[in-house]
């Protein structure tokens, strides 16, 4: 196992620091990549290798990649899990706020898996894993973006396992649910900062007290779960092309299986105590 290299991208905290860590233990070489190195020092006094990466910036991939080739030769297991969740109702969102999430967690995945791909396919082997979220099969309100990424990647993922079949490179897709990682309360602050004073103020106080409230901490899964999901496909002789793992992911990925599109989204709105209709003279108001 010495011999196999991994890169997990967003190291610098919760899922991809557990991730590097995890798969330090089992005797990968591990590189952690992310824009804030200073954060990483837990990972290189546990022997990772700490990369500078932005993965909205080419020629930083383009020189991450390139390192790892020249000192390990071979490139085994890649995670894409750098990526953020930036809330609010479509209306509000600039596009150029918008444009930024796809370049993290679209295309900035997109473009490692192809720098990494001419070495994995010289190899004949290789496990790319993709971290999407249970948020790329169902919705939430005032989610749209951050969907709409993750909705991308599962079809980028299915799409890529197709095509690398013949070159005995697996692609992975794990669906985390609710983890216990700063993620719930930047993406709650980045809610209200968006929508919290717009004609969509009633849904954003509620989603962001849903998305950073104690009791949804005290539900979540930790990171660890999603670095056993991880451990577990890359060493697998045959992965599955999906897990979905941590709290209420399972339950509610069935549940949009299952219900008709209006008994999904009254669910949610329930759930999340967002108001599922207007009164006519509340509609004049804006």
């Amino acid at each position: 196992m010495s011999s196999k290299v991994a890169l997990v991208t967003g190291a610098s905290s919760g899922i991809g620091e557990v991730t590097a860590l995890k798969l330090q233990e089992l005797g990968y070489t591990v590189y952690g990549a992310a824009r804030r190195v200073e954060r990483m020092s837990r990972l290189a006094e546990a022997g990772v290798h700490v990369l500078p990466m932005d993965v909205t910036d080419t020629a930083s991939m383009q020189a991450g990649v390139d390192g790892i080739i020249a000192e390990s030769g071979r490139i085994d297991v890649l995670v894409n899990n750098a990526g953020y969740g930036s809330y609010g109702a479509i209306e509000d969102v600039p596009l150029d706020e918008a444009r930024a999430q796809f370049e993290v967690n679209i295309f900035g995945a997109a473009r490692l898996i192809q720098l990494v791909l001419p070495h994995m396919r010289a190899q004949r082997s290789g496990t790319i894993v993709n971290i999407s979220s249970m948020g790329g099969k169902i919705h939430t309100p005032l989610g749209g973006w951050y969907h709409g990424t993750k909705f991308a990647l599962e079809g980028l993922s299915d799409c890529l396992r197709m095509e690398l079949k013949p070159f005995g490179v697996d692609v992975v897709i794990v669906e985390p649910g609710a983890i216990r990682t700063e993620w719930g309360g930047i993406a709650a602050d980045n809610l209200r900062k968006t929508s919290g004073d717009t004609a969509y103020a009633r849904q954003a106080d509620a989603m962001a007290e849903s998305l950073g409230s104690e009791s949804t901490a005290r539900r979540s899964s930790p990171p660890s779960v999603i670095a056993d999901t991880v451990a577990k496909a890359v060493t697998a002789r045959r992965p599955r092309t999906r897990y979905a793992v941590g709290f209420g992911a399972r339950p509610l990925i069935f549940l949009r299986r299952a219900l008709p599109d209006r008994a999904y989204d009254a669910l949610v709105a329930r759930a999340m105590g967002t108001p599922t209709g207007a009164r006519r003279q509340d509609l004049s108001d804006h």
